[in-house]
């Protein structure tokens, strides 16, 4: 049975006026059933029977309203959106309409901070309020071999980090990676940076780039920001120059070295480490010791 439904953009009629404003329903429907549009938003075409497309949701007061401001994201959506403020109960979240986005303590995967930008999804909670979540992970899709190869670029937001396991990133679908989320997104993918690829501190919404380094058996994505191996030796070998450098010309570690140590120094693995060095030794740029690595 049709109804009129919160957290949706839909198309309403006039059912009756209002010195405040005018009254929306659906045709057949108990006028009483129908939610006000407030004056200031009323066409001033509109008359008893006229259509128009608003969007439902309660206003501060918990009533239900009517506007004809389209928010940036709505129920069901996902949405990358500015944290205006913190309070004791939670965060409040810019997504275009007067009234801000609630986001529930429990609904964060690490506490947020105004100013923030973070990836949300857009949900009814028991009391019929529109809430933000960002705990993400029983909402994305497995991508698939169709939407995603191995070595294909990719965009995303990461939404939970853990030590143990790496980087838990949002990956766009491709054909909306250039938005960057300034746009809703009606999907989002699993996305992993493993705790191998993971070379520096990564922060809750934080917008990352890169290469997919594999499509799993169960179609979720391991990803990395660093590129493909041949395009990365020479950029790892200059990185590794300039750590010889800023030790006055030997690095006080070889390949021996454990991989904690080359990724705190160099935030790169040991794989690449070795990679890089076997390519740096090739042209002739450094000599390599038991104990140290030496720029000629």
């Amino acid at each position: 049975m049709a109804k009129i439904e919160i957290g949706i953009t839909q198309k309403l009629t006039v059912v009756r006026t209002a010195e405040f404003g005018v009254y929306l329903g659906l045709p057949g429907k108990d006028p009483e059933e129908a939610v006000l549009l407030p004056k200031k938003q009323v066409p001033g075409s509109a008359h008893i029977g006229s259509e128009i497309t608003v969007f439902v949701y309660r206003d501060s007061e918990d009533r239900i309203i009517a506007t004809t401001n389209i928010p940036l994201v709505k129920r069901g959506q996902f949405g990358y959106l500015k944290v205006k403020g913190v309070t004791k109960v939670g965060a409040f979240l810019d997504w275009g309409l007067e009234k801000d986005l609630f986001m529930p303590f429990k609904e964060q995967e690490e506490p947020v901070r105004a100013g923030d930008k973070v990836m949300v999804y857009v949900y009814l909670d028991k009391s019929g309020r529109l809430c933000a979540s960002g705990k993400l992970y029983a909402r994305l899709k497995s991508a698939g071999y169709r939407e995603f190869k191995d070595n294909d670029d990719f965009t995303g937001v990461v939404y939970r980090t853990e030590k143990e396991h790496g980087v838990f990133v949002a990956v766009f679908p491709k054909k909306e990676a250039d938005l960057a989320g300034e746009f809703a997104l009606d999907e989002l993918y699993f996305g992993l940076i493993p705790p191998t690829e993971a070379f520096r501190k990564y922060r809750v919404g934080e917008l990352v780039t890169g290469r997919v380094m594999r499509v799993r058996k169960d179609r979720k994505l391991d990803v990395s920001e660093r590129g493909k191996i041949p395009e990365m030796l020479d950029k790892d070998g200059e990185t590794i120059l300039k750590k010889i450098d800023e030790y006055g010309g030997a690095l006080p570690f070889s390949e021996g070295a454990s991989p904690e140590i080359i990724k705190r120094e160099l935030s790169m693995s040991k794989n690449a480490f070795k990679r890089a060095l076997g390519h740096l030794l090739k042209a002739g740029k450094i000599e390599i010791k038991e104990e140290e690595v030496i720029r000629k």
